[in-house]
């Protein structure tokens, strides 16, 4: 028997039926259907979060006034749309932080700079330029103020980092866009 369900139907029988290939089949056909339910109707109530949204990430982003760009990877679709959940309310750091950290999945450190009317983005777990950035900034241009500037800081790799610490094997590893000065 190959459904789960059907093995679930089969037990609630008596037990003389066990034996019956008739039987058998019969509850491994109806228990194939009712998997085949069960799963639709869990991948129908994924798209109710954003986390586990695929096929729904299109109304989630219809229903936020974000354009729809299916050549995206989804998990950068869902960082979009986290963002603009996030992104509601008061302008602060706090709000800053939590917007950025949703695009680039890392630590983020946000310093404030008043008598510049500006701020600062700081990437701390994240070696190079983060993958969806410019919808990063699209997403913070749309909460603060007008008057404010936002400037971005960005970890790289450094030669004091890798030398003694790293083979040649791990270097080679590692994509050039995570050096300083790397393309």
């Amino acid at each position: 028997m190959n459904s789960l369900r059907g093995r679930e139907l089969l037990s609630y029988l008596p037990s003389y039926y066990e034996a019956s290939r008739v039987m058998r089949s019969d509850m491994d056909a109806k228990g194939s259907e009712l998997d085949a339910l069960y799963e639709a109707l869990n991948a129908a109530a994924d798209q109710f979060f954003v986390r586990t949204a695929t096929w729904g990430l299109d109304r989630w982003e219809a229903e936020l006034g974000i354009p729809t760009d299916r050549s995206k990877p989804i998990g950068q679709r869902r960082a979009v749309i986290e963002s603009k959940l996030r992104g509601a309310g008061n302008f602060s750091g706090r709000l800053v932080k939590s917007v950025a950290e949703a695009y680039d999945g890392g630590t983020v450190d946000v310093t404030f700079q008043p008598e510049e009317w500006s701020f600062t983005v700081r990437f701390v777990d994240t070696l190079g330029i983060p993958p969806n950035l410019e919808d990063l900034k699209a997403a913070l241009e749309e909460i603060k103020p007008a008057h404010m500037l936002v400037e971005y800081a960005f970890k790289y790799l450094l030669i004091r980092e890798v030398h003694g610490a790293m083979t040649l094997d791990e270097l080679g590893q590692i994509q050039l866009n995570k050096f300083a000065g790397g393309a």
